[in-house]
């Protein structure tokens, strides 16, 4: 059996989440800044699960309608993302094809998976890879601020577009449905306390 990992929280301490002063688990209130002092976040993994929800529900609505609605005097053209993935690679733009494909597809998908298994694992008080569960953690904060970046393409193209006179392009409803997802996404990661991965080891060991 491995050994025991000392937590704040089973050495009678909590970090202020506002100021981050480690103060002992028996004072209400930060001494510093006055902020309520918790060991663990309220309802961790009800607003997490919730979130996830409906982050997954709209993912299908993100990649299968449209984007973007573009006038011309060619006539009117609906794109989704996964269109435009095939346009920009079939025109030759293997980059930017590359580019949208990993943040539009990719990563919401990967984030979705890897909180949805942090998730469970607290829900089901897996007991074993706490350490690779933390580093999951981890790296979905890191890359969750790279979710919003198909949204600035799709952005700089319109406005690039209106610039030039050449069409009118107005955002779909996949934008909308899209925008959502990463902001679900970002809530779920935000409302995922990851000192729960840890507490099913202080069960084992007391």
């Amino acid at each position: 059996m491995t050994a025991p990992v000392i937590t704040a929280r089973r050495a009678g301490l909590v970090a202020c989440r506002h100021c981050s002063l480690v103060s002992a688990r028996t004072v209400p209130s930060c001494p510093r800044c006055g902020g309520r002092l918790r060991s663990r976040k309220a309802e961790s993994l009800s607003w997490t699960t919730a979130y996830l929800i409906a982050a997954t529900i709209l993912y299908i609505p993100a990649n299968l309608l449209p984007v973007m609605q573009t006038s011309s005097l060619l006539g009117v053209k609906k794109d989704t993302i996964l269109s435009g993935i095939v346009y920009f690679w079939t025109s030759g733009s293997w980059g930017l094809a590359t580019l949208i494909f990993f943040v539009s597809i990719l990563v919401p998908m990967l984030k979705l998976g890897t909180i949805t298994l942090l998730t469970l694992s607290v829900h089901f008080h897996w007991g074993r890879h706490l350490h690779q569960r933390a580093n999951l953690f981890r790296i979905i904060e890191m890359i969750g601020r790279w979710s919003m970046l198909d949204i600035f393409v799709v952005a700089l193209m319109t406005g690039l577009v209106h610039f030039r006179g050449v069409a009118l392009i107005e955002a779909g409803a996949g934008a909308a449905a899209f925008g959502a997802v990463v902001v679900l996404t970002i809530l779920a990661s935000r409302s995922f306390d990851p000192r729960l991965i840890w507490d099913r080891q202080e069960e084992l060991h007391d």
